[in-house]
């Protein structure tokens, strides 16, 4: 099982540790997106930037759709081959983005279409911050 994380917000007047644990989760940028395997020690990086980012269960189909429309080789060139592309969304989906050692640990993505909800309020509040399940999914189709 794997977790699909996505920041949301910047790190202006952010505390140092807070910086220090999105740069370890390759999460430069807002809007900059990583798939890492669940265990305890992602969890507890995830309490501790609970306020910047937004995860939840990544789909095989999702993580394909990342992996052929923004997948870039540490090269930098995209995924070209339509034959590997199969076997590497699946050791990513089963064991994070660390398994496959030729793909670029983050993924850009744009702007979701449609906008962000409140990017200060927990989704469960009705915001876009925080734990949402299976509705990462959905964001990240809206972000490709």
């Amino acid at each position: 099982m794997t977790w699909l994380i996505v920041r949301v917000r910047g790190t202006i007047h952010a505390r140092h540790d807070i910086d220090d644990t999105l740069r370890h989760l390759h999460l430069t940028r807002p809007n900059h997106a990583t798939v890492v395997p669940e265990n305890p020690t992602v969890k507890g990086m995830l309490s501790t930037v609970q306020g910047y980012v937004t995860w939840g269960e990544a789909d095989p189909a999702t993580v394909d759709a990342l992996l052929s429309a923004r997948g870039r080789t540490v090269d930098g060139k995209p995924i070209e081959s339509a034959t590997e592309r199969p076997a590497l969304a699946k050791a990513v989906h089963t064991n994070g983005i660390g398994a496959a050692d030729r793909l670029k640990p983050l993924f850009r993505l744009k702007a979701p279409k449609g906008g962000w909800r409140s990017t200060k309020k927990p989704f469960a509040r009705g915001g876009a911050l925080g734990y949402r399940g299976a509705a990462i999914n959905d964001l990240v189709r809206r972000m490709i």
